[in-house]
């Protein structure tokens, strides 16, 4: 496997950028795009290394996959909690517009946008507003965005908000424009506008998001005319499907169905 290191510019910020590309690169040859969008205070490395590992199973099939921080994030530069969720679907744009003009080596017709957590709100967002997106992949995707990171931070912290201009949660300096910015968004109402085939991948045992979101989501995208939905629950996975053999599971369900969807569009490629 090779990597690449870099940085993608965003408004005055700097988000550190790593592309996975498969060993063997054939000159002259196309590969398929994975773009991966982490979650909450998250990084491109992933829980457990989960995005590190995923980008090299993603590798052995032949596809390049580009990791980002969001800013504020991992090794980006900015402040996390003064952005909000705007800016995450601004910033995951911005990185689709780069990797489609400066990665010479992808099939443009295969770019697949993988979000996990609110990386997965965050995915749903921005996909239905570019049609280059053919394919989405939810991770443990959360559903209702205020709600969930409320949830997750604690209710009486964010009632704080109201007194003090920030909260701090795991260093992290949380504002009240961060967690406002997160009340106009319904990723599941919005789901109806994407019209590329979707994967829902959800832990039963997740102990941040419910597992009912994969239901919910499954339920929402099987409403539209175009595009089909696949749903998959891993019995008893956590929020970042850290063991071994759930890791295993997640990524033959995932790495099969997007084979199939490579294949579909390469048959439908040649027969138009």
């Amino acid at each position: 496997m090779m990597k690449k290191s870099l940085v993608i510019n965003w408004k005055n910020e700097s988000l550190a950028t790593a592309i996975d590309y498969p060993s063997q690169l054939e000159e002259g040859e196309r590969y398929p795009l994975i773009i991966i969008c982490h979650g909450f205070i998250g990084s491109k490395v992933g829980v457990d290394r989960l995005f590190v590992k995923a980008a090299q199973e993603f590798n052995k099939e032949q596809s390049i996959v580009l990791r980002f921080d969001l800013a504020g994030c991992g090794e980006s530069s900015g402040e996390y909690g003064k952005t909000g969720l705007h800016d995450f679907i601004d910033q995951l744009a911005t990185v689709i517009e780069f990797a489609s003009k400066n990665i010479m080596q992808i099939d443009r017709n295969q770019i697949t946008l993988l979000g996990h957590s609110l990386g997965g709100a965050t995915a749903v967002l921005t996909a239905v507003m570019d049609k280059r997106i053919k394919r989405l992949v939810l991770w443990s995707a959360a559903a209702l965005p205020y709600k969930d990171i409320r949830r997750i931070v604690g209710k009486e912290k964010v009632r704080l908000l109201k007194h003090e201009s920030e909260i701090d949660y795991l260093g992290y300096s949380l504002t009240k424009p961060f967690f406002d910015s997160l009340v106009g968004y319904e990723p599941l109402q919005t789901a109806v506008q994407y019209t590329g085939n979707v994967l829902i991948v959800h832990g039963t045992g997740d102990e941040d998001l419910p597992v009912q979101y994969a239901k919910e989501y499954a339920r929402a995208f099987s409403q539209r005319q175009m595009g089909r939905v696949t749903s998959y629950e891993i019995a008893g996975a956590n929020h970042t499907i850290s063991n071994g053999e759930h890791f295993s599971e997640l990524m033959r369900t995932t790495i099969k169905w997007l084979n199939e969807e490579v294949k579909a569009q390469q048959n439908q490629n040649v027969s138009a």
